[in-house]
C-alpha cells in the first residue's frame, strides 16, 4: 500500500512542478499574465511549488527503506525522474499543441524504463 501512496504522492507532486516550471509559458497568452515582470512571475511559480512540495517530502518519507517504506533512495528517485517525464510529456501535448511527440523521445523513453529495469533488479 505504501508503494502506491508514494507514486500517487509523486504523481501529485510533479503535477504541480510542472506547472510551476511550465505554466508561465502558456500563461502568458493571458492578457493579465502579460503585464506582469519577472519577479511576479517568479512568486507565482514558487507559490504553485509550495504545492509540489507538500506532495514530494510526504512521498519520499513514507516511501523510504529506512522510514519502512518499500524503495531505496536509489529507486525513489528513479521513479521520480519517470515520472516527471511522464507528466511533462502529458502536459506538453495537452498545452502545447505545436509539441510532437517524435520517435527519439520515444527511443529516450524506452532507455528510461529499462534503467528503471535495471535499477529495481536484484
Amino acid at each position: 500500500m505504501k508503494s502506491f501512496l508514494t507514486i500517487g504522492l509523486l504523481v501529485l507532486s510533479n503535477a504541480f512542478m510542472t506547472m510551476a516550471w511550465y505554466g508561465h509559458l502558456k500563461f502568458k497568452e493571458m492578457a493579465w499574465f502579460n503585464k506582469l515582470g519577472l519577479f511576479s512571475i517568479i512568486l507565482i511559480s514558487w507559490g504553485i511549488a509550495l504545492f509540489e512540495y507538500c506532495f514530494q517530502v510526504p512521498a519520499n518519507r513514507i516511501g523510504f527503506k529506512e522510514n519502512g517504506g518499500p524503495f531505496s533512495l536509489v529507486e525513489l528517485k528513479v521513479i521520480q525522474e519517470v515520472i516527471t517525464l511522464v507528466i511533462f510529456m502529458v502536459f506538453t501535448l495537452i498545452f502545447f499543441k505545436t509539441e510532437t511527440f517524435r520517435w527519439n523521445h520515444f527511443v529516450g523513453f524506452l532507455f528510461l524504463v529499462l534503467a528503471v529495469y535495471f535499477i529495481f533488479r536484484k
